[in-house]
């Protein structure tokens, strides 16, 4: 089985990458899906669903930028009808923890007839090292909305092995594992620990959710501010102020603590300005 690939739709993003590195370590044959890969995978793009999934007995499944995304639901229900009629037999979901359309897309799968595994994930710590945030920790700043609200960040390197657990071990199907951190953390005591390891002070700044809006928009497009602002303004209100069990329930060991990704990415270079 190890030769028959798994296809990793989303192979080039946070996630994805690593999901795909893992596996490969692990000596599984691997299907990167993106739009550029030898075997093309694109959203918008359904020609090049049934060629991706071709031969693929499972596959790790993320919506890029995110299942929030307008017509994002209705494309991934299509593209569970394209995998069951390939004779997909197992379907990992990345969702997003306290997002109503994320929920959607649960349900998608749930009723799509292939047996699934859930993975429903807190905020990325990864935000601040690889996203949108690490030009501002650069620059000393960690620019959030949501004053007070803790949230139970987590290591996408968790998520990556959740993944790869129920892609590769038996005992996952049908479960919903919803991974957050090991503990909660307000921004401010985010920005404590990245002072810390980044050896330079980083200043928690609260913000509106207006100039949340408008940091984004500077780098990216006003839709996708547009719908990442309504993702934090939905999710930074108190609905997620509570850690989970489930990397304990999925790998049977603790999740790694945010002072341990501050530590490794800052020894990596991550906030280096050659990074």
């Amino acid at each position: 089985m190890k030769d028959q690939p798994i296809l990793v739709v989303g192979a080039t993003g946070k996630t994805g990458s690593r999901v795909a590195r893992k596996l490969e370590e692990k000596g599984f044959a691997v299907r990167r899906g993106a739009r550029r890969s030898d075997i093309p995978f694109d959203w918008e793009d359904p020609s090049t669903w049934a060629p991706a999934l071709s031969g693929v007995a499972k596959a790790y499944v993320t919506y890029f930028p995110d299942l929030a995304f307008p017509g994002a639901v209705e494309k991934l229900q299509a593209f569970t009808r394209v995998a069951a009629a390939s004779g997909l037999r197992h379907i990992v979901l990345l969702s997003g923890r306290g997002e109503h359309h994320a929920r959607l897309g649960e349900e998608v799968v749930r009723a799509s007839g292939i047996p699934f595994t859930i993975v429903r994930a807190a905020w990325f710590a990864q935000n601040f090292s690889e996203g949108y945030l690490r030009d501002p920790i650069l620059a000393g700043i960690l620019p959030m909305p949501g004053g007070d609200i803790a949230e139970p960040i987590i290591d996408i390197d968790d998520i990556a092995d959740v993944v790869v657990a129920s892609l590769t071990t038996a005992g996952h199907t049908g479960e919903t594992y919803e991974v957050t951190g090991p503990r909660l953390m307000t921004f401010a005591e985010m920005a404590d620990v990245l002072t810390q390891s980044v050896g330079r002070p980083i200043l928690h700044v609260p913000i509106t959710f207006e100039d949340f809006h408008a940091n984004l928009a500077e780098s990216a497009d006003d839709f996708v501010a547009d719908v990442f602002t309504a993702i934090a303004r939905e999710t930074l209100d108190g609905r997620n102020a509570q850690t989970t069990d489930g990397v304990e329930r999925a790998l049977g060991r603790k999740p790694r603590d945010f002072t341990v990704f501050a530590s490794a990415a800052a020894t990596a270079g991550a906030w280096s300005v050659a990074a």
